[in-house]
């Protein structure tokens, strides 16, 4: 008998369409698990860019049980089941543990059941007033990892991005990564990001270090993982060849990651691409890793830092504001700031401002953008709000809030004051001062519906 190719959305659903900005579609949805009516406490992880709407009743009356998820106005299918076909338009790999008793619920033949949750409780209502487009807000773990003096892989922090203590000069050591990292997944932590500040030029591309860390992190985490640092061409001293940055990022796929983060390359493209009128060339990493995997693979972490001047005249063509973030010696009076894009770890400044680099990176290919600030890196002062409405109001696609959280209250000061679709922690969770979990109970108590903190199992 021939073999006859089916699309099971197309068998059943029949009309597939494209998300309004369908790149937005990125993080966690409240789902319905046993039927529209019976609503789970739970929430699911969503990347995706095209959907079939829901017409009430019309698959029920089939025999489907159907799961319904939403974006904005848009109701459309999240998961359907039917004897021994079931399909999700989610990730349950992904989805944490309530995507785990997906899984085991299909493999056993309950597709639509979900047995008891064990969510610890939060003491405030959980409501869609404080959701993004109907997505809860994500919170992520950061970990940069680098060699410490004694060639071990270790999880440090930076202080305006550098890692050494003051007294001894030695690399600040906070943990081992693939521990730390489940240690967060086990806490809520929505997203797992590793940043890679080493350079291994020297070592063969299949050696990678930050390879092994993946595949080991992937076996114990279940929510999504990020990559970032090398994601560039180099040269494969194992090989004696040069590797494309797409080819790199096939490693890190391969080995466990869900996205991979571009830095100082990118800035580089983008420079490239203003001069070039606005188009790219198709060669850069962020155009052919998004080409290859798609837009929702690839981000782009950004390092600016705060030129300060006395009038938006001085700023030259550079996106100027005017700041209340206000400083004193040699920046005294000066009223204006421009944001300008580091690179090398933010030890080499470019004139080439922030807005500049969000609108060329989102118009090659990014799906979402790590904004970082040099200025508050460390410093436990919150985030820097007004670069992050500035990038807000420059790009379409997600912004990730990070730098200088060291509490809470910094998280929902960011999530109500910026409107950003994620905040990323670093410090504060590396030095136990406060949980993931915390940090989400604080937001749902100020009305910011989070994915709920479910004790590991």
């Amino acid at each position: 008998m021939g073999k006859r190719k089916v699309h099971l959305l197309d068998y059943v659903a029949g009309n597939i369409r494209s998300l309004v900005n369908a790149i937005e579609q990125c993080g966690w949805e409240v789902e319905w698990i046993r039927s529209p009516e019976a609503v789970a406490n739970a929430e699911y992880y969503y990347v995706h860019s095209y959907f079939a709407p829901y017409t009430p009743s019309a698959l029920e009356a089939l025999g489907w049980t159907v799961a319904t998820a939403t974006y904005g106005d848009e109701t459309y299918i999240g998961a359907i089941g039917r004897n021994n076909v079931f399909a999700t338009q989610f990730h349950p790999e992904k989805s944490g543990t309530a995507g785990l008793r997906v899984i085991e619920a299909f493999l056993e033949g309950r597709a639509f059941s979900d047995p008891d949750p064990t969510f610890t409780h939060i003491a405030a209502p959980l409501s869609h007033q404080g959701s993004h487009n109907g997505l809860t807000r994500r919170i992520i773990a950061c970990l940069d990892v680098r060699t410490n003096d004694q060639g071990d892989l270790v999880v440090t922090k930076g202080d305006q991005y550098d890692v050494r203590e003051k007294d001894s000069r030695n690399v600040r050591n906070l943990g081992k990564p693939v521990e730390l990292a489940k240690r967060y997944y086990q806490q809520g932590a929505d997203e797992v990001t590793f940043l890679n500040i080493t350079s291994f030029r020297d070592c063969p591309l299949t050696d990678l270090p930050m390879l092994e860390i993946l595949r080991q992190t992937s076996e114990e985490v279940f929510v999504p993982l990020t990559i970032g640092g090398g994601i560039r061409d180099m040269f494969d001293p194992g090989t004696n060849r040069t590797v494309s940055a797409l080819e790199v990022a096939k490693m890190y796929f391969e080995s466990g990651a869900d996205k991979v983060s571009i830095g100082s390359d990118a800035v580089s493209a983008a420079e490239a691409w203003w001069t070039r009128g606005g188009k790219g060339d198709g060669m850069s990493g962020i155009e052919t890793i998004s080409s290859a995997y798609g837009r929702q693979a690839v981000v782009v972490s950004v390092d600016p830092k705060r030129v300060y001047v006395r009038s938006p005249d001085e700023a030259k063509s550079h996106t100027c504001i005017k700041t209340e973030d206000l400083r004193g010696g040699d920046d005294a009076g000066k009223e204006y700031v421009w944001f300008a894009c580091t690179i090398k770890g933010g030890r080499e400044t470019r004139d080439f401002d922030v807005v500049q680099l969000l609108k060329a990176v989102e118009a090659m290919g990014c799906g979402e953008i790590l904004l970082n600030a040099i200025d508050r890196d460390g410093s436990n002062r919150g985030y820097d709000l007004e670069l992050i409405n500035l990038a807000k109001r420059s790009v379409t696609i997600p912004v990730i809030a990070s730098s200088g959280a060291g509490k809470p209250a910094h998280f929902i000061e960011v999530f109500e004051k910026t409107g950003v679709d994620a905040a990323l922690g670093a410090g504060m969770f590396h030095r136990g001062e406060y949980t993931v979990a915390q940090v989400k109970e604080e937001l749902a108590k100020s009305d910011l519906l989070v994915r709920p903190f479910e004790e590991f199992r």
